[in-house]
């Protein structure tokens, strides 16, 4: 599957329509108290690091495997969104278009 964050991708193709996949991860409270820890000090929190990547990828998969359900190529325009839904917990959500190739 190409995914490519712009319209044109030098080939000509038909909208399928909206794909998009999303998660709600977490830490453990073990790794949460110890990110509040290495606040104090400053630096990066590898483990909620960990968590967006983790979490980027399977609405990556996610929106992948609804494109191709629809019998897709290509996603374009693809876009990356987050939130906090609590203080322990963020949403992923990746969106695009799914095309097909003429």
């Amino acid at each position: 599957m190409i995914l490519a964050t712009c319209q044109n991708i030098g080939k000509d193709y038909e909208v399928l329509g909206l794909v998009q996949g999303g998660t709600v991860q977490s830490v453990n409270a073990l790794k949460d108290i110890g990110a509040g820890l290495k606040n104090l000090v400053g630096g990066e929190l590898k483990k909620y690091t960990e968590m967006q990547e983790t979490a980027r990828k399977i609405a990556n998969e996610r929106m992948i495997a609804e494109a191709q359900a629809l019998g897709a190529d290509a996603i374009i325009c693809v876009r990356y969104g987050s939130s906090s839904i609590t203080q322990q917990a963020s949403e992923v959500m990746a969106y695009g278009t799914a095309v097909k190739f003429k």
